[in-house]
């Protein structure tokens, strides 16, 4: 049964990517899919490193000292960490596990940021003792740091003032009092840092030349104050302008299964005509926050998470079954919608997934796409997809892009369904070979 016409959602179809065509049109998806018995993740960590490159390489285009630092928290594979150690890329930490991990890769703790809210003890000790820059987040943490009784170096985060209910930062009172207190305690104060919502670039640069300004009256008190960070943010480009304007415009609830309805608003921007590398163009262009930034001498950090990632993975899975509803199919995948989530939003992760079909062409189909538990909510895609025919059991639903925050923030072995294994792909020297990441350790 074919089924068209209105039934399908708005195609939203991912930028072209010749490589990764060419490792799924050939047969090392469907062998991975049947030696694993389940759902994975392909990596690409030649992908991080050039997106990494690229970061780097604004900075020197506009003669800015700084270093990026690779955020983490948007997927927890090894082998970005192990790339960082290798290139030198900084890592942004939160946790003592992400820190733990971090070191026992090889990355230097002077490479290291630790960021978050109210840190716990045993971060702020070993962050001491490693000599990591520790991005302090209020007076009692402050505190904590200097407690361990060992040289210590911080940033001092600022409360952003056009965010002032932000949960993250030191205030005006705040900041004065901390800044008081490292002259005191003889702590190494590098900087400041912020924690700021939204992806646009001139709220970023503005607010980056008041921490310049914080540097300066610094410097003048007896700290070293040479560097500022400001953070994450920088947008990931999935789709072209043109599909994503049309799906805005044109999803209706009778796209989704049981007449789900999202709000538009609540969508990442899966289209940022300014993303990646050109958001820190952007913002250095902005204001004159570069030649600000020379003048005074002072570094720029920054910690892209999702933006390091970009088309550095993709999520496959194998279908289970198929059922035709009115004028839609409903497909149930061997993995669950926690194994492929968009990180706090009203929403589900729109690009559309790729169809590999081993029963050739066929009439196109629309379909949902459900998780293998027994929850009415596990759906991995609420939207009817228009695929190019109907899938057959075996075959597989690949979803592109999914490496920043979707393979891993969610995932749960409910109903004890294997975590999909991250599988890491080098295709150097003409041929492409496989093997299992390293798992994080325990």
């Amino acid at each position: 049964m074919a089924v068209t016409g209105t039934t399908a959602a708005p195609p939203l179809p991912a930028h072209p990517d010749p490589r990764l065509d060419a490792i799924l049109s050939g047969p090392l998806p469907h062998e991975l899919s049947h030696a694993l018995g389940g759902p994975f993740h392909l990596l690409l960590p030649d992908r991080f490193e050039a997106n990494a490159a690229a970061f780097t390489a604004v900075l020197a285009e506009f003669g800015v000292e700084g270093r990026v630092y690779y955020a983490k928290k948007a997927n927890k594979a090894a082998a970005w960490i192990e790339q960082c150690a290798l290139s030198g890329t900084g890592v942004d930490v939160a946790s003592t596990g992400e820190l733990r991990d971090a070191l026992a890769c090889g990355v230097r703790g002077e490479n290291i940021v630790v960021t978050g809210p109210a840190k716990a003890e045993a971060l702020l000790r070993v962050a001491v003792l490693q000599g990591c820059l520790i991005a302090v987040d209020a007076l009692d943490e402050l505190e904590r740091v200097i407690a361990v009784g060992r040289p210590a170096r911080v940033l001092l985060r600022r409360l952003p003032p056009a965010q002032p209910h932000s949960r993250f930062g030191l205030d005006d009172t705040e900041l004065e009092t901390a800044l008081a207190r490292c002259r005191e305690a003889g702590v190494e104060m590098a900087g400041f840092s912020f924690h700021l919502s939204g992806y646009e670039p001139l709220p970023r640069a503005e607010l980056a030349l008041e921490l310049v300004d914080l540097c300066l009256e610094s410097r003048v008190t007896g700290l070293r104050a040479d560097r500022i960070s400001i953070g994450g943010g920088f947008a990931v480009d999935y789709t072209d302008a043109q599909h994503w304007a049309r799906y805005l415009r044109d999803q209706r609830p009778q796209h989704y299964h049981a007449g789900k309805s999202f709000a538009p608003g609540a969508f990442y921007p899966y289209h940022s005509p300014v993303a990646g590398p050109d958001a820190l163009r952007a913002v250095l262009a902005a204001d004159g926050l570069a030649g600000r930034l020379r003048e005074a001498g002072v570094r720029l950090l920054l910690e892209p998470g999702r933006a390091l990632l970009d088309r550095a993975g993709c999520t496959v899975f194998r279908v289970q079954g198929v059922k035709d509803r009115d004028g839609y199919g409903i497909v149930t995948v061997d993995g669950s919608s926690l194994s492929l989530s968009e990180q706090w939003f009203d929403s589900e992760y729109l690009p559309d997934p790729v169809l590999l079909s081993r029963s050739g062409p066929g009439e196109p189909y629309a379909a949902c796409v459900g998780g293998a538990t027994c929850l009415e909510s596990d759906m991995v895609t609420w939207r009817k997809v228009r695929l190019p025919t109907r899938p057959s059991v075996g075959d597989l639903l690949v979803y592109p892009n999914t490496a920043g925050y979707q393979m891993d923030s969610n995932e749960s072995p409910f109903h004890e369904l294997p975590l999909p294994p991250k599988i890491v792909l080098d295709t150097g020297g003409g041929s492409t070979r496989w093997r299992f990441d390293r798992p994080p350790l325990a």
